[in-house]
Order: C-alpha cells, then structure tokens, then sequence
C-alpha cells in the first residue's frame, strides 16, 4: 500500500511544470519601477522647492509649518496623475508599491525642505535673550550685574547696549563682555546714585536680523534700604529666643549675616520677612555683638550648568547685647536649598511634524482606497 502511494506521488511530482519565464516583462515591470522611484524623488524636490518659496511668503504666520505641511501632504495626490499622463503602467505596481513611491515622495520633500529653511540658505530667527540683573537691587557700595545668555542660529554679529540713570540721561557701554554665548557688564555706580536704573541691549546676528524688541529690557535700582533691621531697635538685648527680624525689598536666594568671631549664619524667610535669633552657635553669652547682613542671588540659565552670582551687603552694621543665657550659640545653623542648574528636554518639533504627517498620509492612502 505505501509502495503505490509513493509511486502515484512520483507520478504527481513528474506532472509539475515549470513555470516559463518571461524576461521581457520582468525587465519592462522593473523599468517601470526604476522609473517610477525616480519621478517621485524629483517630484518632491520639486515640491519642496515650491513649499520653501510659501515658507517665505508665510513668515510671522503663527501656523506656518502646519500650512506648508498640509501642501506638501495633499500635494502627493498628484502623484498617480503624473504617472497616468507619462504612460506608466501602475497595473503591475500594486498597493504596497504606490505605497512606496508617496513614502519616497514625501521623504524627498521633508529632507530637502528641511535643508532650505535653515541657514546657510535661510535664516529667518532673530537672536533669542535671555536676561537677568544680579540683584534687582543694590546697596550703595555695591555692584550690579547685567547677564544675558544670547543665542542665535548663525551666530551673533554686534551687541548694542544701553544704560538709562534715574534722571534720563543715558549711555551707551562698550566695556562688556561677550564670551560662549554669554553677556556680562559690571555696573560699579562709583558716583553713588540713588534710585531706578534701565537698560537695552539689542543682539544682531550675521543675517542682519536684531533681536525682539521685547526682548533684552531690565531694570535695577540702588536704596541704602535693601536690607533693613525690622525688630528688635539696633543696640537692644536679645535672649536666645528673641526674634531678630529683617526686611529686604526682594526675595534673595540666600540671606545670612555674620557675627564677630566670622561665623556666617543664614537666615530663613518666614512670611514676607527674614528671622533669626541668638540660639545659633557663632552667638556668645554676654558679648556685645556686631551683625553685618548679606543677601545673595544665584541664577542658572536653562540648559547651562554655569552658576551667576553676586552678593547684597548691608551698609548698615547692627550691635546687641547678649544677655546671659545658657540656651545661646547651642544650636546648627539652619540650612538652605540653592538654586540648581536648570535642564529642559525640548522635544524635536520637526519630529512631531513627521509623526503627524505620516499619520495623514495614512489616512489619504485608506481614503482614495476606499474610493
């Protein structure tokens, strides 16, 4: 029995045929698809060089990679006609190979239009400012300054800066630095000035583009009453719960003071003022003792593991008495949080427009199927 079944499977094994090949149409059908990849990769170059010029056209526009993302996507659709009107057979292509040729499309069309939007062949971006003045406010004897981090695409041709004092009068300064992106002036106001100071700096890049004119504005001002006594009186006595309280026109982020033997002490901000008291070690039991307050500001830039600093230091000099009590100096200084470097992940937003495109393109290709 399984000798006649092994010799009627030989008998269906020497009926097979083999198919004929046929080498003309295979070289025709790869031909077409030679042919086919080649028009749609110079198809959306062509395309992209259309979509730069409304890139142009659509500048200050708030949507404009949407709207040239949306022309470069429907643009595909003619695609099939140009196949069509050049007389290429598309019988043989399939939908996996219509697929292919809108894939090699709209590829074409991204990488070329992403080329031509960014320099060296274009450049639309003014340079971006990031400023700050460190402090906000001074003391007489003190010095601000002015720190900006400036960035642009093609790089930063000059710097104008200017400085407005209190009574109107302005200055133009040269004596800045400009080094890796950042900006620093050092205001020493050696004529000693009371009250409000403003100032302007404009950034233009190599393009000839000047930074927002809302961007790089400040302010800072000098008062002898930055730091102030708020309680006890100076020259009062103090226990080692007496709260010794001081008020300060803006919010720093770290106030201490130090006593006689150098001990620096910070002071933590309760409410809208700054509280201490004489239970901290650096105090000492029945010594007259001389305060001198300082307040300091600490500023990272986004991205920049660089610390800006400058320190407030109090004109003024305060003396207690210390009463005697065994409760003073017993204490560990309180301890305070300083600001850290700033790290922001920016998403890649050509990344988001390919991700939404190919999505609509998806989204075309089920619809003329449908159709």
């Amino acid at each position: 029995m399984a000798k006649k079944r092994k010799e009627k499977e030989e008998e269906e094994e020497l009926d097979f045929k083999k198919p004929k090949f046929d080498r003309e149409k295979f070289i025709k059908t790869e031909k077409q698809k030679v042919k086919i990849t080649l028009l749609s990769f110079i198809f959306g170059i062509a395309i992209s060089f259309i979509s730069f010029g409304f890139w142009i056209l659509l500048r200050g526009n708030d949507f404009r990679w949407e709207l040239v993302l949306l022309f470069g996507v429907f643009t595909a659709a003619w695609l099939r006609y140009i196949f069509q009107k050049l007389n290429i057979d598309l019988t043989n292509l399939g939908r996996k190979g219509m697929f292919t040729s809108y894939a090699i499309y709209f590829f074409s069309w991204l990488l070329v239009l992403i080329v031509l939007v960014n320099p060296p062949f274009y450049d639309d971006e003014s340079p971006k400012i990031d400023l700050i003045s460190l402090p906000a406010a001074q003391e007489l004897g003190g010095t601000v300054k002015i720190i900006a981090k400036i960035t642009d695409n093609v790089g930063i041709d000059t710097i104008d800066f200017t400085l407005y004092y209190p009574n109107g009068d302005s200055l133009i300064i040269n004596d800045y630095t400009f080094e890796n992106n950042i900006f620093t002036f050092i205001y020493q106001n050696n004529e000693n000035i009371i009250g409000n100071f403003n100032y302007k700096l404009i950034a233009t890049d190599m393009s000839g583009l000047e930074s927002n004119e809302d961007l790089g504005k400040g302010s800072f001002e000098y008062n002898n009453d930055t730091i102030k006594l708020a309680d006890p009186s100076n020259g009062e006595d103090v226990k080692y719960v007496t709260d010794i309280i001081f008020d300060l026109i803006y919010d720093f982020d770290r106030v201490y003071y130090t006593v006689e033997n150098g001990s620096e002490i910070n002071i933590t901000k309760k409410d809208n003022f700054y509280e201490t008291n004489p239970v901290y070690r650096g105090w000492i039991i029945k010594n007259n003792a001389s305060i001198r307050v300082y307040a300091e500001v600490i500023h990272y830039f986004e991205n920049l593991n660089t610390n800006f600093n400058n320190t407030i230091i109090d004109n003024s000099v305060y003396h207690f008495n210390v009463i005697e009590d065994q409760q003073i100096g017993t204490q560990e200084p309180p301890e305070i949080e300083l600001p850290k470097p700033k790290i922001v992940q920016v998403p890649g937003f050509e990344l988001i427009i390919f991700v939404i495109s190919m999505i609509l393109l998806v989204i075309i290709l089920k619809i003329r199927r449908k159709n």
